[in-house]
């Protein structure tokens, strides 16, 4: 029935009615997504006319409202099949800004337009393969890349910036062509990591550095948004960086790694906006070539470095391991070094850990992301290694008994998920200098015969990688309960009492005889056989 009334409007009526009709018909939909199909055909029909509505010259308040319509039509599939033509798309580009390269955007009244003919782009490219064929055709990526250059430095339309990001999103995600022709014919490395840096108002202190106000306000919410966005179309055009990696490309890849750290330092409005911005950071950064991720821990300046030394010199002598990592001023140091963002990934996979849940998708990423920078960068390994496996103390557990990280990732060690477990492992194995012994002390030789099983390493040894040969140091706590340790589940078990202490002398003598009448019986048995092998 709202089909009908609003058709009938939108056919004969004037603009005023077709805008009334239409706003009434949204507001009764709009959390609309599940359309039923005996009014599907009038449905095609309304669509149908509200593109011959948007041909005409009508107030920007109609446009609004016939687009908001069709956005919400265009979100059944079937409906979207007679009406998405060529004409109707370049209906949309236009009332989009899309197919005028020169016009700058300064009528603000035109904004809501736009933002809403994006709207409907994305609902129908997503849902129509061919309207995905006729982005295509109609070079659709380079009309949304001009787009966003007309309005990267200007904040108030963070809106548009962020349809035609998600936009570019499901372009490139949907279309392996597109992917090649934003990295390098588009430039869309450089556009997007801009994007980025306007939306985190960055300010360089140096050429992979920018400055970070601990105090300063969250982001708001239009700019976590538009953030994302950029970090998902930025993932789909670096997908394949690692396989094309050029040293060419070395410098943009360390400016966007410079980006991402400066990411992972602020927050957003709320905690989970602030974790789906971290978690595209970090999908993000596992496509940045390894040799490129040393940006993401920087040397201290002079101050910072004055700081250290005076926070090294207040901790106790006999703390030694302490004194290598310290935090100063919301800072944290290792070894001179400003570890802030490895610092962050680290609780951000920890928080991945306690939700017990989604394991793959959502803490393999992170734990890949970590193996990988140990294993290229020694201070990240060390300063890891630090937080992680700090030196063994108390050893009356069992390495997956406790609360803390490593515990943690001891238990997932034998997890059910064989890639989970594998990445775990992998993880403990590199912050151990694939060293075999080191590992067994931190896990026990239970929970790593998995990891030592498919490396072919139950024997010992170490891996096929390099590492520096500093030597780990153990506490005198270990030393002294080493021997007692149980090899298998990697915990301290007390001696076992030796049963012949308890015994009389009667019970000893008894026990001993039985057991030279066992050793008879085998030796009879053992004779018995030789015997029928000799044919006897």
């Amino acid at each position: 029935m709202d089909e009908e009334r609003a058709l009938y409007i939108v056919r004969a009526g004037e603009a005023g009615a077709i805008e009334r009709v239409l706003r009434d018909y949204s507001d009764k939909h709009r959390a609309t997504f599940k359309f039923e199909s005996t009014d599907e055909d009038k449905r095609k029909k309304l669509c149908e006319g509200i593109f011959k509505v948007l041909v005409k010259d009508i107030p920007t308040t109609c446009q609004v409202s016939c687009l908001e319509v069709l956005r919400i039509l265009s979100r059944d599939k079937k409906v979207l099949v007679p009406v998405t033509t060529k004409e109707n798309m370049q209906i949309l580009l236009r009332l989009a800004k899309l197919n005028e390269s020169d016009d700058s955007l300064e009528k603000v009244s035109e904004f809501p337009v736009i933002v809403e003919s994006l709207k409907c782009l994305c609902n129908i490219v997503f849902n129509s393969q061919m309207a995905q064929q006729l982005s295509l055709e109609l070079n659709l990526a380079a009309k949304l890349c001009n787009l966003l250059r007309k309005c990267k430095d200007r904040k108030f339309i963070n809106d548009i910036k962020c349809f035609d990001l998600r936009l570019l999103f499901l372009l490139s995600l949907l279309h392996t062509d597109i992917r090649s022709q934003l990295r390098y014919e588009l430039q869309g490395l450089p556009l997007l990591t801009q994007i980025l840096e306007s939306a985190f108002s960055i300010k360089w202190t140096d050429e992979y550095e920018s400055a970070i106000d601990h105090n300063g306000p969250p982001l708001s919410p239009q700019e976590t948004d538009c953030a994302i966005e950029a970090l998902k179309a930025l993932f789909n055009v670096t997908v394949d960086s690692w396989k094309v990696h050029k040293e060419s490309d070395s410098h943009q890849f360390r400016v966007m790694a410079a980006v991402l750290r400066h990411c992972l330092l602020i927050v957003g409005p709320t905690e989970d906006k602030t974790e789906e911005l971290h978690s595209n950071a970090v999908n993000l950064l596992s496509n940045v070539p390894v040799s490129c991720l040393d940006v993401l821990i920087c040397p201290l300046t002079h101050e910072e470095t004055a700081q250290e030394a005076t926070t090294l010199d207040e901790l106790p002598s006999d703390k030694t391991a302490e004194k290598e990592t310290v935090l100063k001023n919301n800072t944290m140091v290792y070894s001179g070094m400003n570890m802030e963002a490895i610092h962050v990934l680290l609780n951000f996979m920890e928080k991945r850990i306690d939700k017990g849940s989604s394991y793959r998708e959502g803490l393999t990423p992170v734990l890949s992301l970590l193996t990988e920078c140990s294993r290229a960068h020694r201070n990240i390994r060390k300063f890891l290694k630090d937080q992680v496996l700090p030196p063994l103390r108390d050893v009356t557990n069992r390495p997956e008994v406790g609360s803390t990280v490593r515990n943690k990732l001891v238990r997932l060690m034998t997890h059910v998920d064989l890639g989970v477990k594998q990445i775990a492992a992998e993880f403990l194995f590199v912050l151990c200098k694939e060293r075999v012994d080191s590992l067994l002390k931190y896990t026990g030789y239970g929970n790593a015969a998995g990891l030592l099983a498919a490396r072919g390493l139950l024997a010992g040894g170490r891996g096929d990688n390099w590492y520096s040969e500093d030597e780990d140091t153990d506490t005198e706590e270990y030393k002294n309960a080493k021997p007692n340790i149980n090899l298998i589940t990697g915990h301290l078990e007390e001696p076992m009492p030796n049963p012949i202490d308890e015994m009389t002398e009667e019970q000893k003598e008894y026990e001993a005889m039985k057991l030279v009448n066992m050793l008879d019986k085998l030796s009879r048995r053992a004779d018995v056989k030789d015997l029928y092998q000799d044919g006897g």
